[in-house]
């Protein structure tokens, strides 16, 4: 079977409507934010696409911290690789209990598809993101009181891109992708 290599595509500068997985295709990190505020309803409609997510017997293990505050992103946003943090219009720190040993073993991945889901609602939205896992955990957790019994799964900023990224280069599909065995 012959298997063909994903190209990269770019969102049009014409009113053309995309389809939705051209849309999402499109998504790329991003670390340079304008300094122009998040309407609250698109915010909202981020948190909910969160809330909807799925997750293993329905047990929505996860606690979304919602980052708004100047001084808190600016206390947050002084290491190497979350300096973006500061200049982010918002940041979610997605946490997960581990009540029972279905949230133990799944908890991690149930809050991570969630925290995805938000990060497609925001791209939807024209609102760029990026994953962070430069964080120092206990100071995480001093500053904005997590409880020694909830783990964090990772943080994301949220803005309006200052620019668009250009596509990174990946793996074509015939080195990644195995069809029925290795």
């Amino acid at each position: 079977m012959k298997r063909t290599t994903a190209t990269h595509i770019t969102r049009p500068t014409t009113t053309t409507p995309m389809e939705p997985i051209d849309t999402l295709l499109t998504r790329r990190t991003v670390r340079k934010y304008a300094q122009t505020p998040i309407p609250q309803e698109k915010i909202d409609k981020i948190l909910e696409a969160g809330r909807q997510s799925p997750s293993a017997v329905n047990r929505q293990p996860w606690h979304f911290i919602l980052i708004t505050d100047q001084s808190l992103k600016d206390r947050l946003g002084n290491g190497i690789f979350n300096r973006h943090i500061r200049k982010s219009a918002f940041t979610i720190i997605g946490t997960y209990t581990t009540h029972d040993k279905i949230s133990k073993r799944w908890g991690l991945v149930d809050t991570t598809i969630a925290l995805q889901t938000m990060a497609i609602a925001a791209h939807l939205q024209d609102i760029g993101t990026c994953w962070i896992g430069d964080y120092n955990e206990q100071k995480l957790r001093e500053t904005l009181n997590i409880p020694e019994t909830t783990s964090i799964a990772a943080l994301i900023t949220f803005g309006t891109p200052q620019n668009t990224p250009a596509p990174k280069k990946k793996k074509p599909l015939n080195q990644i992708l195995h069809t029925n065995t290795w």
